[in-house]
């Protein structure tokens, strides 16, 4: 099941299983009407008025018990607030390089919030919507540009 809206980051498609979020894609989808669709495309547009700063919906991380690890590692990271690559290796036990490879294979941006983690001297990557573009956007919204000047 999936769901197609536009946002001010461009078009998004949420899918769902039947009762969780599985994936937040920039593409074109179908407009299926189930309540928790329906639901995530009210957060995440809330989210992207100002109007909402933490999301409040059943997801699932289709991936390895690393990856699930990430995902929870940059749901904890405070709307507004930043992380380095660093910072979640050094708390994981693992290389930088590898939180950024799991950061880049996020199924779920925005609602888990890869955009709030930074390389050590840079932004780092983004994969949605027009990249850096986009997680400048993200930062902007969350009040962190500061650390973007």
């Amino acid at each position: 099941m999936e769901r197609a809206f536009d946002t001010p980051f461009g078009r998004l498609t949420v899918v769902a299983t039947d009762d969780a979020i599985t994936k937040l894609a920039w593409r074109d989808g179908d407009a299926e009407d189930t309540p928790l669709l329906r639901e995530a495309e009210a957060q995440v547009l809330a989210y992207c008025a100002g109007a909402r700063e933490t999301f409040d919906l059943p997801l699932q991380v289709n991936g390895s018990d690393f990856q699930r690890a990430v995902c929870a590692a940059m749901s904890a990271i405070p709307f507004g607030e930043t992380r380095q690559y660093g910072d979640l290796a050094r708390d994981l036990g693992v290389p930088a390089q590898a939180i950024g490879q799991a950061c880049g294979g996020n199924p779920i941006p925005i609602i888990i919030p890869c955009h709030r983690v930074l390389g050590a001297s840079g932004l780092g990557g983004f994969s949605g919507g027009t990249g850096i573009e986009t997680k400048v956007q993200l930062l902007r919204l969350e009040g962190a540009a500061s650390l973007l000047i």
